[in-house]
């Protein structure tokens, strides 16, 4: 198997909220909720959002959705500066997201803080002066 992910697709309660959400951030995709599935490009994968029943049944009939508290999962949108990070999670409390954890120099030399979408799924926005990118927005990673 190659490394790679080619689409993350998040579970959501309420389809065209969760459209409405990413839109709202920038999130440009060229299907509307009415469509059943989302399909968001990004630098680098795929971001979709699909109702959360319909993946559970996708992967078995028998697999029960039961969703609570911290699934052990992020997701990450890293910047260029720290002036970045600050107006990504201004951003996301507008389009309707819960500041999780405010902005702040963090243990490992950089800076970043937390939002959760409409349905709970945790973003970290992070900057690190260390950081390169591609010309696609994803990291350079040795």
């Amino acid at each position: 198997m190659e490394p790679r992910i080619s689409i993350i697709t998040l579970g959501v309660q309420d389809l065209d909220a969760s459209f409405a959400f990413y839109s709202k951030l920038g999130f440009p995709s060229s299907r509307k909720p009415e469509d059943g599935i989302i399909f968001f490009k990004t630098g680098g994968v795929c971001l979709a959002l699909y109702p959360l029943q319909a993946l559970a049944e996708d992967v078995s009939p028998d697999f029960k959705v039961e969703k609570t508290g911290f699934s052990g999962v992020t997701l990450a949108h890293n910047t260029r500066s720290k002036q970045e990070v600050d107006a990504v999670l201004i951003l996301a409390e507008k389009a309707g997201g819960k500041i999780e954890k405010q902005a702040q120099d963090v243990f490992w030399g950089g800076y970043s803080g937390y939002f959760s979408d409409p349905d709970g799924y945790l973003w970290e926005v992070a900057y690190g002066d260390c950081w390169e990118f591609n010309d696609d927005g994803s990291l350079v990673i040795d």
